[in-house]
């Protein structure tokens, strides 16, 4: 192979691993932003990563450990280079024994090194004992986040399918309608009935048919409501998955279990609220304390009249020491400062108490309106049963010209409604019981 032939050999090769490179990374970057299976466990995970609140509280949380960073650097050496040039044009004259003489020279410069060191300073102190508290609470205000959005895209994701039944419901209806319209003007042309009943089974139909194009309109906007929840970027459409018959298997929870308020996020936020304030009553009384530093200097003096020959010779001095500082008076701003931290953990103990009324009447509300939601749930089941039952019935009474088509009329719209009551009842049950997982701390994600 000669040279030129390599070299177009290895081009190519080049351009073609570029080529699948270019693809696969396309292809994956289209499939982190759609979702080929719309779960309800898909969709919070893909909230969970997208959403912005959620991408913004991991970034407070990086902000935050920055801050903290920032603030222990103030225990390391703090390192200072100062630099100076001054030229004098014109020198100081003092009177010395009665005569006049200049003091000084034209030109001098000075350059010099000094580091401090923090013994003891309570700014420092606080940020070393508060560290891991302000990182929990950030973290716990993430999870926060995290949870509001499993319930809110949890709930969102019920109520899309809950209209996505309803027009499934209307298209079975259709159906029906159709059906009794066929019967209706066949009986009507075989002088069983007058034209009456196939006109009402015609306005019917057309209702049916306005009620699906509206739910339809409504599903639309439901759904854009849930890719907002889920920051979903994805040009696919939102195509939920979902299967019925684990949902019914999945609207009983435990409602035997007794609140526990250490499993609440905003009970824990305010425990660490706490304990942060706690730390700012004992920086306050630190106040009292002097702080204590370490310092050293080294410093290169340079003096010349000329400027050429300023740099030649140099005249250092340095120095070592420690400084205490300690404010003796300050009015009563300390003392004051220290009551407002005593009444601020008072405050807390307060809000804590508060949100334990809260949760308990959290509990109370959401186990009431779940255990409501499931008697209906059960109920109208049965009443699904038996609408469908009677419906049937009365359909092949109306064929056999036993029954009047105002009876079909009414066992049809029975049951529609019996459809739509117990799908609206399952979705109910399921997001009530969503409330009271919240309200008990036991949300998964």
């Amino acid at each position: 192979m000669t040279n030129s032939k390599r070299k177009i050999f290895y081009v190519s090769l080049t351009v073609l691993a570029l080529s699948i490179f270019s693809s696969y990374t396309f292809s994956q970057n289209a499939a982190d932003t759609s979702l080929q299976q719309a779960t309800l466990q898909n969709c919070v995970q893909y909230a969970l990563k997208h959403f912005p609140l959620i991408q913004q509280s991991y970034l407070d949380e990086e902000i935050t450990e920055r801050q903290i960073k920032s603030k222990l650097a103030d225990w390391y050496p703090q390192v200072n280079l100062n630099a100076n040039y001054q030229n004098n044009f014109q020198l100081q004259a003092i009177n010395f024994a009665g005569n006049i003489v200049y003091s000084g020279t034209y030109n001098s410069s000075f350059i010099g090194l000094g580091a401090t060191q923090n013994i003891f300073n309570r700014d420092a102190l606080l940020a070393s004992r508060s560290a891991n508290d302000v990182r929990k609470q950030i973290k716990q205000t993430t999870t926060s986040n995290k949870i509001d959005i499993v319930v809110n895209v949890s709930k969102a994701f019920y109520d899309v399918l809950l209209t996505k039944k309803q027009i499934d419901l209307l298209d079975e209806d259709i159906v029906r309608l159709a059906r009794s319209l066929k019967d209706a003007y066949n009986q009507y042309k075989g002088g069983i009935v007058d034209k009456t009943d196939y006109k009402q089974a015609t306005i019917s139909l057309n209702n049916s048919k306005a009620e699906k194009k509206s739910d339809e309109e409504i599903l639309k906007a439901k759904l854009v409501y849930l890719k907002q929840l889920m920051g979903y970027t994805g040009n696919d459409e939102l195509n939920l998955v979902y299967d019925s018959a684990q949902m019914e298997q999945e609207v009983l929870v435990d409602t035997n279990q007794n609140v526990s308020y250490a499993n609440r996020i905003e009970y824990q936020l305010l425990q660490t609220e706490k304990r942060l304030q706690e730390a700012n009553l004992k920086y306050n009384k630190w106040s009292f304390l002097p702080s204590v530093s370490a310092f050293g200097n080294y410093n290169l003096n340079y003096f010349n009249d000329e400027f050429s020959k300023l740099y030649r010779d140099n005249y250092p001095n340095s120095n070592f020491g420690l400084q205490l500082s300690f404010p003796i008076f300050q009015g009563t701003k300390r003392i004051q400062n220290i009551r407002a931290a005593e009444l601020q953990v008072k405050r807390v103990d307060w809000d804590i108490q508060s949100l334990q009324n809260s949760i308990n009447t959290q509990y109370a509300q959401a186990l009431a309106v779940y255990k409501g939601n499931l008697n209906d749930y059960f109920v109208l089941k049965e009443n699904l049963e038996l609408a469908r039952d009677v419906y049937n019935t009365i359909q092949l009474q109306y064929r056999s010209g036993i029954k009047a088509y105002l009876d079909v009329i009414t066992a049809e719209t029975s049951l529609r409604s019996a459809q739509s009551n117990y799908a609206n009842a399952l979705y109910q049950v399921l997001s009530s019981k969503l409330d009271v997982q919240k309200a008990l701390g036991t949300i998964k994600y």
